[in-house]
């Protein structure tokens, strides 16, 4: 990064007031009969109705349209482990993002502790105050059992973008992918660097549209994730398959699908080049992906290429995903995110680049023409589309598997 990038950076944090959020009044406050409705003695009636019903809160109150995005700091980006408090800056740009793109509220919330009891227990107290809860930047494997005791114990959506987030929008992109190269997600020799929250989720998604676990090869920094190895934990145990595969060359060797949520540099020419015909190779690590995409295009001509940078083609951005995804949970007050919800996002995501590009959006991203290809396998952040699109489809599949608590308007 440089100096001045710093600056920039640090200033536009700083800088007219601190901070990204800010919260908003919604309601008249200008006469003494407004400020009446708004706290005393007005307040007290939609406190009674609440309290007499406690669904009303959806109703009365910005629990409808109110997410939590909730972090201990133990996985900040690819900084680690950070800590709560130097998290907050990441929480508050979530918030803009959520705001932005599906006009949805967030309070931050930062947990100072690495404790998994201690957290869980802290999100339980204070999810009434929420219509959906944001787990992010939470380290694996502690980031599985907390998403899991909480989505078993609270009635809200509990979604950890870091890992379902990014699994829905590989996904999308890859089932694209896919098409294009004339292969078949059934039978794809499928390799993914990187056995932590992005990695473990993805596969597990991939499986349940349909990849087979015997051609997934899961590879950590101890190699293969095969099932001579005692090092590993429930999550990975997993995905250990009986193979005599062992490094990263070995499992690449053939495969048509690369995917790597792990670390710069980690993916060699040598490596690529054997890879199957028509390869797809999602180098996902930011800023810096686990091969350069020149590199990668000068030894694999024939390959789709995807990454985590807006610079090249085929972003893989969350914020493809998460805004909309809540906001169709929202919609429909559902008790939770589920897999056919996450599929219906993987779906729509993925038709939507099928369909002509709107002009707005090739003049977002300075360019003259955009179509379904190589280059464009998954839809532009910028995409005015989605908004309609992505809710709708998860509102829509919420109903179909009973988990919303009210019609789709």
């Amino acid at each position: 990064m440089t100096y001045t990038y710093k600056e920039d950076a640090l200033k536009y944090h700083a800088e007219p007031r601190p901070g990204k959020i800010a919260t908003q009044i919604t309601k008249p406050t200008q006469t003494q009969h407004d400020l009446s409705l708004a706290y005393t003695p007005g307040v007290a009636e939609p406190v009674m109705e609440i309290h007499h019903d406690p669904a009303t809160a959806y109703l009365y109150t910005a629990k409808s349209n109110l997410v939590g995005v909730i972090t201990n700091g133990t996985a900040v980006l690819g900084l680690g482990n950070v800590g709560a408090l130097a998290g907050k800056p990441v929480m508050e740009g979530k918030g803009v993002l959520f705001k932005k793109f599906a006009d949805i509220d967030v309070f931050d919330i930062e947990v100072a502790t690495t404790n998994t009891d201690e957290f869980i227990e802290t999100v339980e107290r204070i999810a009434c105050t929420f219509g959906g809860i944001n787990l992010e930047d939470i380290a694996a494997p502690a980031c599985f059992e907390i998403e899991r005791r909480l989505q078993e114990s609270l009635d809200i959506p509990v979604f950890h973008d870091d890992q379902h987030g990014t699994a829905i929008i590989i996904a999308a992109g890859l089932l694209n992918a896919l098409k294009i190269q004339e292969k078949q997600l059934e039978n794809a020799k499928i390799v993914c660097l990187g056995a932590g929250a992005a990695g473990i989720a993805s596969m597990n998604l991939l499986i349940a549209l349909g990849a087979s676990p015997e051609n997934l090869y899961m590879v950590d920094r101890n190699g293969v994730i095969q099932d001579e190895r005692d090092d590993l934990n429930e999550y990975k145990q997993a995905f250990a398959i009986k193979t005599g595969k062992r490094t990263l060359e070995d499992a690449c060797t053939g495969a048509d699908v690369f995917i790597g949520v792990s670390g710069p540099d980690l993916l060699s020419e040598e490596t690529l080049k054997k890879m199957a015909e028509s390869p797809i190779v999602f180098a996902l690590s930011n800023p810096d992906p686990e091969i350069a995409p020149r590199l990668a295009h000068e030894a694999r001509p024939d390959m789709i290429m995807a990454t985590g940078r807006s610079d090249y083609p085929n972003q893989v951005n969350n914020v493809l995903g998460f805004p909309f995804i809540f906001r169709g949970a929202l919609d429909v007050h559902a008790t939770t995110i589920n897999q056919a919800m996450q599929m219906a996002a993987v779906h729509a995501l993925a038709e939507l680049a099928h369909k002509p590009v709107p002009e707005s959006v090739l003049e977002a991203y300075n360019l003259e023409s955009l179509e379904f290809g190589k280059d464009y396998i998954i839809p532009k952040p910028l995409d005015p589309r989605l908004k309609d699109t992505i809710p709708a489809a998860i509102s829509q599949a919420a109903i179909d598997s009973n988990v919303a608590r009210k019609p789709l308007i």
